[in-house]
This record gives structure tokens, C-alpha cells and sequence, in this order.
């Protein structure tokens, strides 16, 4: 019920911060390849810092 309050973890953070790179890449795949690799290779910085906390 207060699950709201509850302030999100640092990897809970990162995945959030993943998930939204992973899909803006994946929108921009069709139209700015250049851009999506950017996205994809700033995703795959945010997947070691995740790897690390663990």
C-alpha cells in the first residue's frame, strides 16, 4: 500500500535508466542508425555499472 514511498535502490535506478536507453534505441533504428548505436553503447555502459553493484 506504501510501496510509494519506498525510495528505488541504485540498481533499481540503472535497470529503469536500461530499459528506457534499450527502447529508445530500438525507435531509432529504423530512421538514425548512428543514434541508435549511440543508445545501444550508452545501455551497455549501464549494464556493467549494474554487473558492479552486484
Amino acid at each position: 500500500m506504501f510501496g510509494f514511498f519506498k525510495k528505488k535502490s541504485e540498481k533499481e535506478k540503472l535497470e529503469y535508466q536500461y530499459k528506457k536507453l534499450i527502447q529508445e534505441a530500438h525507435a531509432l533504428s529504423t530512421t538514425n542508425r548512428a543514434a541508435s548505436d549511440k543508445k545501444a553503447a550508452e545501455a551497455n555502459e549501464i549494464i556493467k555499472k549494474i554487473e558492479a553493484l552486484e
